[in-house]
């Protein structure tokens, strides 16, 4: 199994980890006016959070608009000087932390009408929704030469190493490229279950991980010693709870390269 995955001409898994900023903005001039404001910050992938975007929508008009909504952020993180960083789009949905409620049906059918859309490159999928759901977005995803990020998360307490390796590695079982997982912390020891499992399943595939809060914040700066490929940084509003400005993040990783 590969160990890193390139979109254009970021790596992950190898160095340092990647810098994901998450946008936000519910109402499209908000959205762009956040992408020009990553002009001159270190971003290397930007992350698009669309269940946040136009929450007066209803599910069966979202993907129009967010459709019409990406060719335009694309030009204008093109503008902000950030024309290399790839997209990631996110529909986090309420069950894993997110903003909309959707059910296996719903979901499907928003992210196969957004797939093919050529201004993304890698797409968020749930991978502990139905198990067929995900095979099918993930073949769909693969046809169209975009990235599968899976992802997985806790916000409530951190599960046992062993369960943490299972979930990352069951992941990449599913055809995930990348596996995501993030949990709550409710003690060091907690942090040091999530460190553990990522350097246990590195070897297998790539993956994210990170503990949140002020008490997992080891795990966002310390990746390239643990494994993960990529961090959380803010240019503006968090995603997360814990994450930490981006210019901040990336000369604290460079302080703590191996």
């Amino acid at each position: 199994m590969t160990t890193s995955v390139r979109i254009r001409d970021l790596v992950l898994g190898e160095g340092r980890p990647a810098v994901i900023v998450p946008l936000t903005a519910a109402e499209e001039p908000a959205l762009l006016s956040a992408a020009g404001s990553l002009a001159g910050h270190d971003v290397d992938l930007v992350e698009w959070r669309i269940d946040r975007f136009r929450p007066e929508l209803p599910v069966e008009q979202l993907g129009a608009a967010v459709a019409e909504a990406l060719l335009v952020l694309r030009a204008a993180l093109d503008d902000a000087g950030i024309a290399a960083a790839p997209l990631l789009l996110t529909l986090r949905t309420a069950a894993e932390g997110g903003d909309r409620e959707l059910s296996d049906a719903g979901y499907r059918e928003l992210l196969l009408s957004l797939i093919p859309v050529t201004a993304v490159e890698l797409v968020d999928v749930e991978a502990f929704r139905d198990p067929a759901v995900v095979a099918e977005l993930v073949a769909a995803a693969h046809e169209a030469g975009t990235v599968v990020v899976g992802s997985n998360h806790d916000f409530a307490a951190t599960p046992p190493q062993a369960e943490i390796e299972r979930r990352l590695r069951a992941m990449h079982a599913r055809g995930l490229d990348v596996a995501k997982i993030a949990v709550m912390p409710q003690s060091p020891a907690d942090v040091i279950a999530l460190l553990a499992a990522t350097v246990a399943v590195v070897p297998e595939g790539p993956v994210i991980t990170m503990s949140m809060g002020r008490l997992g914040t080891v795990t966002r700066v310390a990746g390239e010693v643990f494994g993960s490929a990529a961090t959380f940084g803010t240019v503006g509003e968090a995603s997360a709870p814990g994450q930490i400005p981006a210019d901040v993040l990336s000369r604290t990783m460079d302080l703590l390269a191996p």
